[in-house]
């Protein structure tokens, strides 16, 4: 079995995000792999920030780590009904550096969030936001992790039966579309 190299963009910048722990358990449950969780706490973009200063050294190291990923995993909260501005931001930082580092890219995209719908809206915006970008986004199985706070045991495991198995499917699908 080959061994991948996986980076996850969380969109909580929180350190007990629930978003981080679904991508920590995603990576876990693709199998032997390498993972890295990127740091999305970056200067919001400003066009004559740029200017004057260039792409700054994180944003152009996240776009390194996305260009040497054989797959990027993305998971967002919903504020609001939509994604949250730092990963919007992230987003739009790693457009204005070169290479497009996105394109061709294998991605999974999931969503954890503590209403009824799990992020269903904000990972929907999300998947919006990508298609200038033009990576292989896979379409299923769709991970909305409802409740989230209370869906990991104190390992950080998901406890829900569905939820385990459909992000298995989603990790076999993202290790068949990374050696498509």
């Amino acid at each position: 079995m080959a061994h991948y190299n996986l980076l996850g963009l969380s969109g909580s910048l929180r350190d007990a995000s629930t978003n981080t722990m679904l991508l920590h358990e995603a990576a876990r449950l693709f199998g032997e792999c390498s993972f890295k969780l990127a740091d999305l706490d970056l200067p919001l973009y400003h066009g004559d920030r740029e200017e004057a200063g260039g792409v700054p050294d994180a944003v152009q190291r996240i776009a390194e780590d996305i260009a040497q990923a054989d797959a990027v995993l993305i998971s967002t909260p919903e504020y609001n009904k939509g994604p949250p501005g730092v990963l919007k931001n992230a987003l739009d930082w790693v457009s204005r550096t070169s290479g497009k580092p996105w394109t061709g890219k294998p991605v999974a995209v999931m969503s954890a969030a503590a209403g009824r719908a799990g992020g269903e809206r904000a990972q929907l915006i999300l998947r919006s936001f990508m298609v200038p970008f033009r990576p292989r986004i896979l379409q299923g199985p769709e991970i909305h992790l409802a409740d989230s706070s209370n869906q990991f045991d104190d390992q950080g495991h998901l406890t829900g039966d569905i939820y385990v198995r459909e992000l298995t499917l989603l990790m076999d699908g993202l290790r068949a579309e990374i050696e498509r």
